[in-house]
């Protein structure tokens, strides 16, 4: 199972459970803070860093 599997079956796994557990607008801020958190993460990279996760995604990590 590669990294990225994992991650979304994670993600998917906490929005299931604060489906069933949460009232709706807990629920709702839950779901929006698993999605924007890697995108806020990824905007705060400065530019040779962004470029540096490209190129580390093209050849992989550890290679």
């Amino acid at each position: 199972m590669s990294p990225v599997q994992k991650y979304l079956l994670g993600a998917g796994a906490v929005v299931f459970l604060s489906w069933l557990f949460l009232p709706g607008l807990l629920f709702t801020l839950v779901v929006l803070g698993v999605i924007a958190a890697p995108i806020v993460g990824y905007l705060m990279l400065d530019p040779s860093q962004r470029a540096r996760l490209k190129r580390a995604r093209k050849r992989g990590l550890g290679r």
